[in-house]
């Protein structure tokens, strides 16, 4: 099943630059993913697919249990197609189990990030509609799921006892050690709205037939991250996901396949990880080797252990290797790719990073409403510096102009617009804002940035980050960039805030390395080489640490807030 491009009069300048044995006019796969995962269950059953903690398991026992609990969800909960199920679950087995089971049973995922809060949770079940929600027995998270039963977002709970997911020896240590940790479901007040995950597999229930119909079925409900205001559900369709997956295959020219080994540090709730982390490597019958959360140490004992040789991340997170005095190289050398997405990478951790590793660092870009990814550098040569690279095949792009919405020039800064098969059929629950979301059959992105005579793309800020000083466009993340050049800098954000003089005027939060001291004159005077005067924040705040979003992305909502706090909303 195949989904045919559709034909687009503008020139598509990258094509000529695509690296050989890439064509951008190719028949996209948009099987639906659990029938993709199941059929490299079934071709292989006997290698790892999942390694957690060093507890494997093969593709043979993860069709089993995706079967079997696709089985109960019909049986015990009635899920039937378009029926919405969620899922608070850090990165374990439990995940894919819970995900490909809910999609063979005909239902609907909707992710929910288990460090939300309560009232954010409470907005996607009940904006979702999801009845059924799958989660873990840690007394952290449960407590959440506990409470959105006991005030009626959720009807009913599955509950995975977290040391089922680790090998025998962990799960010992772990039940003695860490026993604190666990709920009690049993004695919960809502324990009659209860199942327990390994019951419902160990009835081994088989699911009736399903019949998707891919390009208009929703297989996913993401909801958008809630830094600009109330998070809306992207609804992205079989095919949206799967021809993504296939997107991206094309893209690696088999990097993805086995021997591969991809390691799932980012979360699957977030929609990279669930495309590149799980997906991508699972569908092609590749290991994927997982994190419940990030921590420098435990991912370097994981390379060394697994030898994996993909890691998907967030440029935070590739800082924090590139920084940590107690990286080696050693550590870092079965590495091959490095995929960066989530946030623009700063020139500087790129080049901190090669300092530890040879694997070729490639920054991809995406988002939520396109399932998530639209461009990506090369992943087996080198691309432009500083570029996010070229659209993935059967992807087109546009830039126009911020204001009157034409179409601009090579070269000349536009807020780039996508089509393609990955783009979401809108918000859930949402005409308005889903009419917003596009131009003329467009996706707009809200990133701005242009295309260069190449076909390489470069973004240059969020149009919502935008800060228009005396009538001037100034762009945080040209002064982030030249805050990053600095040796004492560790990691910076830029802010627009009012200023009676000029309407607005950038400020900057700075967080310095370890042992480092630099006064905001000082700092100041080095930014005035590097910034014209219209750029120069009109002050710069050290802080021990600066805020970010749940994987790891530097925050400016909080910052924003921080801010008008402090000076009453003024300057």
């Amino acid at each position: 099943m195949d989904t045919p491009l559709e034909t687009v009069t503008h020139p598509r300048p990258w094509i000529a630059s695509y690296p050989d044995g890439i064509k951008w006019d190719v028949e996209l796969d948009i099987r639906p993913v659990h029938e993709q995962v199941l059929a490299a269950c079934a071709k292989n059953p006997f290698a790892p697919a999942l390694d957690f903690l060093g507890g494997v398991t093969s593709f043979g026992d993860l069709a089993k249990k995706i079967t079997a609990f696709a089985g109960a969800l019909q049986r015990q909960f009635g899920v039937t197609k378009g029926t919405r199920v969620a899922l608070m679950l850090p990165n374990t087995p439990f995940y894919p189990i819970a995900y490909y089971g809910v999609l063979r049973a005909g239902g609907v995922v909707v992710n929910c990030n288990p460090l939300y809060t309560v009232h954010e949770l409470s907005h996607i079940t009940e904006n979702a509609g999801a009845d059924v929600l799958v989660t873990l027995d840690l007394q952290q998270i449960f407590e959440k799921a506990e409470k959105l039963v006991q005030v009626g977002h959720v009807k009913s709970l599955v509950v995975c006892h977290f040391p089922d997911a680790l090998p025998l020896v962990k799960k010992v240590l772990f039940s003695l050690a860490k026993r604190k940790d666990l709920a009690r479901p049993k004695r919960s007040p809502v324990a009659d709205r209860i199942t327990f995950f390994h019951d419902m597999i160990a009835r081994n229930d088989m699911p009736g037939p399903v019949v998707i119909d891919p390009k208009n079925d929703v297989a996913v409900q993401q909801y958008t991250g809630g830094t600009t205001g109330i998070p809306k559900g992207a609804l992205l369709t079989h095919a949206n996901i799967s021809a993504n997956m296939s997107q991206i295959d094309k893209w690696g020219l088999g990097l993805f396949y086995p021997p591969s080994k991809v390691v799932a540090v980012l979360p699957f709730f977030h929609i990279f990880a669930m495309t590149v982390c799980m997906n991508v490597p699972l569908c092609n019958g590749t290991q994927v080797v997982m994190l419940p959360r990030f921590e420098l140490k435990a991912l370097l004992n994981l390379l060394t252990r697994t030898r994996a040789n993909i890691l998907p991340a967030v440029p935070t997170l590739l800082n924090a290797i590139a920084r940590a005095s107690t990286t080696t190289p050693e550590q870092l050398s079965s590495l091959e790719v490095a995929i960066s997405g989530g946030a623009a990478l700063p020139d500087e951790v790129r080049a901190a990073f090669a300092k530890k590793s040879k694997a070729l660092l490639a920054e991809g870009y995406g988002l939520t409403e396109a399932s998530p990814v639209v461009c990506c550098a090369a992943l087996r040569v080198p691309s432009k510096p500083m570029s996010i690279g070229m659209p993935l095949p059967g992807t087109d792009i546009r830039f126009v102009d911020i204001d009157t919405g034409q179409p601009v020039g090579i070269g000349q800064d536009g807020e780039l617009q996508v089509k393609g098969a990955q783009v979401m059929a809108g918000y859930a629950n949402n005409t308005e804002e889903s009419e917003k979301a596009f131009m003329d059959g467009w996706l707009r992105t809200g990133d701005v940035g242009h295309i260069d005579e190449d076909g390489y793309v470069f973004l240059v800020d969020r149009i919502k980050d935008l800060i228009i000083c005396s009538g001037f466009n100034v762009y945080p993340r040209t002064i982030e960039e030249a805050l990053m050049t600095h040796e004492a800098v560790e990691e910076t954000n830029v802010i627009g805030v009012p200023d009676h003089y000029r309407g607005e005027a950038p400020v900057a939060f700075v967080k310095l390395k370890s042992g480092q001291t630099i006064s905001e004159h000082d700092l100041k005077l080095y930014l005035g080489e590097r910034l014209n005067k219209i750029e120069m924040p009109k002050e710069i705040i050290f802080k021990d640490a600066l805020p970010k979003t749940l994987i790891g992305k530097l925050s400016k909502k909080e910052l924003r807030e921080e801010y008008a706090q402090t000076h009453g909303g003024h300057p």
